[in-house]
């Protein structure tokens, strides 16, 4: 949902007033990313360690959600195992071993702490149909820039995009291994 959120502000060219970086490399602020064009422009135009950095919190993020050890230390089994599909682990024992204070991802604010086992459950319901009209709402947007008919989407004035979207390095990244050889060799739906 905040993709899809995001993927709307970032075509209307909204962005972070600072620089993304510049200490011991040349300046790139966000104004030079936002002016790439589109939201996917603008993740082709990120330099290849942003894109790295990205890729790896995410990649953690999911490697600690699987994890049988966090999901046992939240009193939970993976859900294939039997658990509960859609339980995040707390990152307390994390936290413990860094001392730092807890923060969550899942109410992070404990404001669900009192409801009813009824309303969590109503609750979760909403959710999970909000993640799935925004999952097909971010399709539409990325067939929509792409130059697809997308009713409702395509008269909106999203930024055309000519870049290969299932890609997620472009010539941009050609300093990391592979990606040369990766965007020299035609991918097969392009024939």
């Amino acid at each position: 949902m905040a993709g899809f959120v995001g993927f709307m502000v970032q075509n209307a060219g909204i962005h972070w007033p600072w620089n993304l970086q510049g200490l011991n490399t040349a300046v790139i602020s966000h104004a030079d990313i936002s002016a790439a064009g589109g939201p996917l422009d603008q993740w082709d135009a990120l330099p290849s360690a942003a894109k790295l950095q990205i890729l790896f919190v995410v990649g953690m993020l999911e490697f600690w959600g699987e994890s049988s050890s966090a999901l046992e230390a939240a009193g939970q089994q993976h859900y294939v195992r039997g658990g509960k599909p859609g339980f995040y682990p707390s990152f307390k024992p994390i936290k413990d071993a860094l001392g730092q204070p807890s923060l969550d991802l899942f109410d992070p604010f404990g404001f669900s702490k009192k409801k009813t086992p009824e309303q969590k459950e109503r609750g979760l319901l909403v959710e999970i149909n909000n993640g799935r009209l925004a999952m097909l709402g971010m399709f539409g947007l990325v067939s929509a820039s792409k130059g697809l008919i997308v009713p409702g989407l395509d008269s909106i004035g999203l930024k055309h995009y000519d870049g290969e979207v299932m890609s997620y390095f472009s010539a941009t990244n050609a300093d990391l291994p592979f990606v040369s050889s990766m965007l020299a060799s035609p991918l097969p739906w392009t024939n």
